[in-house]
């Protein structure tokens, strides 16, 4: 369910949560541990960057390093940007007219698998990647 974007950009922000504190990584550094384009990689996480859930350094040092602790980013602040899950609470069969109170076929078993991964992103941190 979750976009490569996404699934690159968790396997980054779980390297960038296993630096010390205060340090900072390259995208190309980070980029060749997780296998992905470095290009690709530093303009997602210059993304994350603008939403305030990593930290951008230039110079001598710098790279990314995360902008809070790794267990108060949950899956969903990093996925979010990406690929925008809270716009999720259309229909599965894509009719304009479903909702509780009139669901189409699959309204409700819909709305509880959608809920359930809703509640899994917003339930898991950074930190528990790392573990």
């Amino acid at each position: 369910m979750l976009s490569k974007t996404s699934t690159l950009v968790i396997n980054a922000l779980v390297e960038l949560a296993r630096l010390p504190i205060g340090e900072c990584e390259g995208t190309k550094s980070i980029a060749k541990k997780i296998k992905a384009p470095q290009n690709y990689l530093g303009k997602m996480l210059q993304n994350l960057a603008f939403k305030k859930i990593v930290i951008s350094q230039k110079g001598l040092g710098g790279g990314f390093r995360l902008a809070r602790d790794p267990k108060k980013i949950s899956l969903y602040d990093i996925v979010e940007p990406f690929d925008n899950v809270s716009l999720w609470s259309e229909c599965a069969l894509g009719l304009k007219k479903c909702s509780d109170s009139s669901p189409c076929a699959v309204h409700h078993r819909w709305k509880n698998v959608r809920e359930g991964y809703y509640k899994f992103l917003k339930k898991t941190s950074l930190s528990d990647l790392v573990k």
